[in-house]
């Protein structure tokens, strides 16, 4: 299997998971947010503040969709580089209130860390096309 294919189906599984966890936090924030690794539910109404988690991270999968679908590849490698951000957020946001240290560990960063390799493996397979095009680029006089 080319490095290509591995990077697309790698893609969309991370696509996919996304959305899928996104997706549930919205619709059902009191079900999900206590996977999110968190030591207690958010006292008074904290369930907006879940659908806000969900919207994000629908919007992070629907823009790792758009570039992959549209084949812009090296955009999407330096975009899961930067989305990967997120996970390692969410990881530190868990460990600084005393949350499940295995779901930080276990959860948001393996989830970051293998979009950072992700990541690096889309920039690998497009290096060669984006140097052949700076070679041919007609440089200013």
């Amino acid at each position: 299997m080319s490095l290509k294919k591995i990077n697309t189906v790698l893609t969309a599984a991370f696509i996919l998971f996304i959305l899928w966890f996104g997706t549930e936090f919205i619709l059902s924030p009191e079900t999900t947010a206590p996977g999110f690794g968190l030591p207690r539910w958010p006292s008074g109404d904290g369930d907006g503040f879940l659908v806000v988690k969900g919207i994000r991270d629908v919007v992070l999968a629907l823009v790792l969709g758009i570039l992959l679908v549209t084949g812009h590849r090296r955009a999407l490698g330096w975009v899961l580089l930067v989305e990967a951000l997120a996970a390692y957020g969410d990881m530190a946001t868990v460990l600084a209130h005393h949350g499940s240290v295995a779901t930080a560990l276990g959860v948001h960063c393996l989830t970051a860390t293998l979009m950072v390799v992700n990541g690096l493996l889309i920039m690998r397979e497009t290096r060669k096309t984006a140097t052949a095009r700076a070679a041919r680029a007609p440089q200013p006089a």
